[in-house]
Formats: C-alpha cells, sequence, structure tokens
C-alpha cells in the first residue's frame, strides 16, 4: 500500500454530487463571505494586534498585517481555484488528498486540528477575557483563567477557565441545529462587530497622537518584554537585549506571524464549499471577498490602536482587553464605547468560534468520509442534517484546550498549523495544474507558478518566524498524529486499493 495513494478527482466529485445524504446546501455568496468575515475579525484584531505591537513590532504591527495579508492573499488565490473546482467539505485536506496522496492529506488534516480547534480553544479564551472586563473583574481569576497563566492579583493562581467552556458549549448546540441557522446568527453578529470596529476608527482617529508612531519600527536597544514588565512593577531590570525577530523588520516579521491568526477565517469559508448554493461561483467571492475587507480594516485599526496608546503599555496594564483599555484611558468621554465594544468583540468572538467549530467537524467529516478517522466523526443527524456527534466530541477537545491551556499558547499552535495548510495548498496548485490539466477550472489562480511560489515562500517564512518553543510543540502534535495514521488510518482507509 502506498503512503502517497491518491483520491480519484472523480471520486470526490461523485461526493459532492450527493445531494441525498449529504450536506445541505444553503449557502451564498453573502452568506459566505458574512462567514469569512465572521471567523476574520476576532481574537486576532482585537488580541493579537496588542500582542504584536508590545512584544515585537510596536507601531510597525501594521506592516506585520501588510506581510501576512500578502502570504494570505497567495494562498486565498489557490484557495479559490480549488473551492471553486472541488466543491466539497474538508477543505484543505481534500484538495492535497488529490494532489499529494495520503499521508500528506493526513498531515494537513492533522495540521487542521491546531487550526480550527486550537483557534476556537483561543478566542474562547479571549472571550472569557473581555466578559470579565465587561462585568469589572467580578469572575474569580481561578475561574476565569488556566493553571499555567500568569499568577494573578495577590498570586492566585488559575484553575480552570468557565467562561470559556460555557460559550464553546452553547455555539456547538447552534451548530448541531445547522448551518443555515448559524449562518444566520453569525451574519447579525458581523453586521455589529463591523460597525463597532467603524465607529472604534472613526473615533479613535482623532485621539491618535502621532509621538506614539516615533519611533515607528522598535529600535535594536529598546527594553526588553521582561524588561518593560520590570520597570512596571518598579523592579530591577533584568539582563538582555532583543534578539533579531524583535525589533525592526525581523519583528514585523516576528509580528505577522502572531497577527496571522487575524486572518485564518478565510480559509475557513472554503471548508463549507459542499454546502455553498453555486460554489463555483460563490466561493471565491466568499474567499477573496472576506480577506479584502478584513484587510482595509486591520490596517486602519491597528493604525489607531497604536496611535491612541503606546505599544509598550501591551506589555503591562494594557495586556488583557486592550482595545476597552485604550478607549476608557486615552478617549475621554468615550466610556460608553468601551461597553459597546466589549459587547460587540463578545458577539464577534462567537462567530469566530462558531466558524472554526464548523470548519473543524467539515474537516473531520471528510476524514471519517474516507475511512481516516471513526465512522462517528461522519455520522450526520437525521433531521439536522449536522455531523452532531462530531460536534459533541469536538467540544470536549476544544473544551479541554479551553479550560486548562493559555491563550497565548493555543493562539501559536494555531498560526503553525494554519501556515503549514497554505505552504501545502500553494503547493497543490502547481502539482494539479501538471497531473490534471484538462480539469474544469470555474476559478484560475493567476500566474501559476509564481503566485504558488510566492504563496509557499511568504507563508514560509512566517512559519520559520514563530517562536521555537511553539514550533518544537507543533512537531511533537504532528508526531502524534503520524502514530494515529500508522496505527489505525493506514489500515482502514477506503482508498487502499488507490
Amino acid at each position: 500500500m502506498s503512503l502517497f495513494r491518491k483520491k480519484s478527482l472523480a471520486a470526490l466529485m461523485k461526493q459532492v454530487g450527493d445531494k441525498e445524504s449529504g450536506l445541505k446546501r444553503t449557502l451564498g455568496p453573502g452568506s459566505l463571505i458574512a462567514l469569512g468575515i465572521g471567523a476574520i475579525i476576532g481574537a486576532g484584531l482585537f488580541v493579537r494586534t496588542a500582542d504584536a505591537a508590545g512584544t515585537v513590532a510596536g507601531p510597525a504591527v501594521i506592516m506585520s498585517f501588510v506581510v501576512a495579508a500578502i502570504g494570505c492573499l497567495f494562498a486565498g488565490l489557490c484557495y479559490a481555484e480549488f473551492a471553486a473546482m472541488i466543491p466539497i467539505s474538508g477543505s484543505a485536506y481534500a484538495y492535497a488528498y488529490v494532489t499529494m496522496g495520503e499521508l500528506v492529506a493526513w498531515v494537513i488534516g492533522w495540521a487542521l486540528v491546531l487550526e480550527y480547534a486550537l483557534g476556537a480553544a483561543t478566542v474562547s479564551i479571549a472571550w472569557s477575557e473581555y466578559l470579565n472586563k465587561l462585568l469589572d473583574g467580578s469572575i474569580p481569576y481561578q475561574w476565569c483563567h488556566s493553571p499555567w497563566d500568569d499568577v494573578g492579583p495577590g498570586g492566585v493562581t488559575g484553575l480552570c477557565n468557565v467562561p470559556a467552556v460555557f460559550i464553546l458549549a452553547l455555539l456547538t448546540a447552534i451548530l448541531i441545529k445547522g448551518t443555515k441557522e448559524s449562518a444566520f446568527v453569525n451574519s447579525i453578529i458581523v453586521f455589529v462587530k463591523v460597525g463597532i470596529v467603524l465607529i472604534f476608527i472613526a473615533v479613535g482617529w482623532q485621539y491618535v497622537n502621532p509621538a506614539n508612531h516615533t519611533p515607528y519600527f522598535i529600535p535594536a536597544d529598546a527594553l526588553t518584554t521582561a524588561q518593560i514588565k520590570a520597570k512596571a512593577l518598579g523592579e530591577a531590570l533584568p539582563e538582555g537585549t532583543r534578539g533579531f525577530l524583535e525589533w525592526g523588520w525581523g519583528g514585523v516579521l516576528r509580528g505577522a506571524s502572531i497577527v496571522f491568526f487575524a486572518f485564518i477565517g478565510f480559509d475557513a469559508v472554503s471548508t463549507a464549499a459542499q454546502e455553498a448554493k453555486k460554489p463555483e461561483r460563490d466561493m471565491p467571492i466568499g474567499i477573496l471577498g472576506s480577506l479584502a475587507i478584513c484587510t482595509v480594516l486591520y490596517i486602519l485599526f491597528g493604525h489607531v490602536l497604536t496611535g491612541v496608546t503606546n505599544w509598550q503599555t501591551f506589555v503591562t496594564t494594557g495586556k488583557e482587553a486592550s482595545v476597552a483599555y485604550a478607549i476608557q484611558n486615552h478617549m475621554p468621554g468615550y466610556g460608553w464605547l468601551a461597553t459597546a465594544v466589549t459587547v460587540a468583540i463578545l458577539a464577534g468572538f462567537s462567530s469566530v468560534i462558531l466558524v472554526m467549530l464548523l470548519g473543524q467537524s467539515r474537516v473531520f467529516y471528510s476524514m471519517a468520509n474516507d475511512g481516516l478517522l471513526p465512522k462517528i466523526f461522519s455520522d450526520l443527524h437525521p433531521r439536522f442534517r449536522t455531523p452532531h456527534k462530531s460536534n459533541m466530541l469536538l467540544f470536549v477537545l476544544v473544551g479541554l484546550f479551553a479550560a486548562f491551556v493559555p491563550g497565548k499558547v493555543a493562539g501559536d499552535l494555531t498560526s503553525f498549523g494554519t501556515l503549514l495548510a497554505f505552504v501545502l495548498v500553494s503547493a497543490g496548485i502547481w502539482i494539479m495544474r501538471k497531473t490534471n490539466p484538462e480539469t474544469r477550472r470555474p476559478f484560475r489562480t493567476p500566474l501559476v507558478p509564481l503566485v504558488p511560489l510566492l504563496g509557499i515562500l511568504v507563508c514560509g517564512l512566517m512559519l520559520v518566524a514563530i517562536d521555537g518553543h511553539t514550533q518544537l510543540v507543533a512537531v511533537g502534535w504532528m508526531a502524534f498524529g503520524l502514530l494515529i495514521y500508522f496505527g489505525y488510518s493506514r489500515s482502514h482507509s477506503k482508498h487502499q486499493a488507490g
């Protein structure tokens, strides 16, 4: 049995045409764009922007967004061709099965667990932070932080992030009810949170202090993150200097790998391809449209946030709920806006979690249909036609991460999984043009092989820029996945004769 046996394109298209036993086609281009925006605008914008600015990029976090957006554009063009040509749930996993074979498909499918499952966990943790901000910190520290978070006030240690688990349970129930209902709820949330982002940009622009943007790049001799924290606490400054990826253009590149989390939503659109009404038309619109809208909003938002508040603040007092902090402390008279933003952010985070959970369950649905995972992940509810058992099992997995793993750790692992998938999807388009040149392509990626090569290069650079600890954990995760593949999936594959 070859490790690189491929699933035939004809078999995939047959699966696409199965309207009786498959997923319902209920999503149009507007719903898909909203689905993308729903996943994109969330923790990446409201949490990771401040994280990247405070630790490595400074005001030049805007350039980090540009670098990340360029990498996503190249990958997005490749996704759009695949999604229009092979409109099936499973996203990058399904595309790799056709182009590069089963083992690579498994690697991508397993990496997507890092993207979607850990992405949902990361955002649910951020949701917990902002809920506590809205409630003026009334939730006890130990019940809204993981045991491995920083020690809280008075030396209190976190035990379990209960609010994060609560929102995951609620959204899992909505997903089980149905995709159409989930998309409707998501569209309402998207309208609200985009409106609040625009209000923050418009109002905050008046309070931008040019001094906060000078110097624009973090200089080599700037205090390290540890030194900034010590200075804020009045403690002696520890020894140390900034590394290459913590200042200047190096910091911008590391910052891109951090804020890249903010762009992961657009490829989640491709996981819903089997539920699009006219995928050959709607998928490119949904993928590229949501990416374009969010990139513009991100650049404007990053400019205002770092202009209103000095980047070093995001290492200390402004670290949690950074947007609400900036409004309350640097935009006098707009306390009401801080509350409105917090409410909108909570709604926005909810839509991101919704799309991430949807994406993960659809990837597992495809993998189970191919025999690489147990059948339970592809069982559909007799009435709602949703993979309800998969949704419930994912709630347990994601809930454990959300309850007991710090948000930054989960977020960096999410970026690793996404970037790996982007690199392989970009390579897949180039391979597909060579192996299946005659296949009908309703949307064609321009300038092949240049665009795929640039996608591989830019996303590969961001992958390398992720911190070493995260890379080590991710490699361990992928090794664990290979044990499952060789122990179960390889012998249960429905394509053994392929």
